[in-house]
């Protein structure tokens, strides 16, 4: 059983965003990485899957600029929050209670995710942040901006440069890379000490060999309620691996310590 084509739905401004669903049963909001997509992160290698032979609903979001949704060319569309705006407006058309889902997240989803609970704006029973460490959270700006240059020198950057791998991922996914820019301008700072909001159980789940968004261990060790979860694999590499899928299903299940 795979995922079902895309359905679309407005978000809060009208912007039409693409949802992806598998399976049935309690349902788990899931958030991809920046320049990803749902298929990139949970289809493709099978972790949608995974949660639906688990007895979960997956209801996996292409967010704005991303994937099947639409990408909007005014700087309008791009307010401070707007990604936890999306994931608010999900989980509104979705008709999903207060601790009646649960919140899965990597990298620029993590972020999102954290970001909505520590807010009060989405209210999980569980989260799983994927791929994101602690510095991810306070250094959010220089992260920004070394997606910034790989837009602004797009066209120069040749195999060898530090900026080519982000470049390689970025054509392969086809996005707008105005559009992106615009989303990348207007992401906000976090509010390090909102992280004691969260009191729900949370697993901060990261590849072994990634320190891309820094320390997901001791993002865990700051959070009220969380348990650190390695897993193998890279930033770029984690995703593709089963053992992610596994983690977050058993965390879910209330199978880790």
């Amino acid at each position: 059983m795979g995922a079902t084509p895309s359905s679309h739905f407005e978000s809060f401004d009208g912007t039409r965003l693409a949802v992806h669903r598998a399976g049935s049963g309690w349902p788990v909001v899931m958030l991809h990485g920046l320049f990803s997509s749902a298929h990139m992160n949970w289809i493709k290698w099978g972790h949608h899957q995974r949660l639906a032979d688990a007895g979960y609903e997956a209801i996996m979001l292409d967010f704005r600029v991303h994937g099947d949704s639409e990408a909007p060319q005014a700087s309008s569309a791009y307010p401070p929050g707007v990604l936890v705006r999306d994931a608010a407006a999900l989980v509104e058309r979705m008709g999903l209670e207060e601790g009646q889902y649960d919140l899965v997240g990597f990298s620029l989803g993590a972020r999102a995710a954290l970001h909505s609970v520590a807010h009060s704006v989405l209210h999980p029973r569980r989260m799983a942040a994927c791929g994101m460490g602690l510095e991810g959270l306070t250094e959010w700006e220089r992260r920004a901006a070394h997606f910034k240059r790989v837009i602004d020198e797009f066209d120069t950057i040749k195999p060898g440069s530090p900026l080519y791998v982000a470049r390689t991922f970025l054509k392969s996914q086809g996005v707008d890379r105005a559009a992106a820019r615009l989303l990348l301008d207007g992401m906000d700072a976090f509010d390090i000490g909102a992280l004691a909001n969260i009191t729900i159980p949370t697993a901060s789940i990261c590849g072994d060999e990634d320190t891309d968004n820094g320390s997901a261990r001791a993002l865990a060790e700051v959070l009220p309620d969380a348990t650190y979860i390695e897993v193998p694999g890279t930033h770029l590499n984690s995703v593709t691996k089963p053992e992610l899928g596994e983690a977050i299903v058993n965390f879910l299940k209330g199978e880790h310590a």
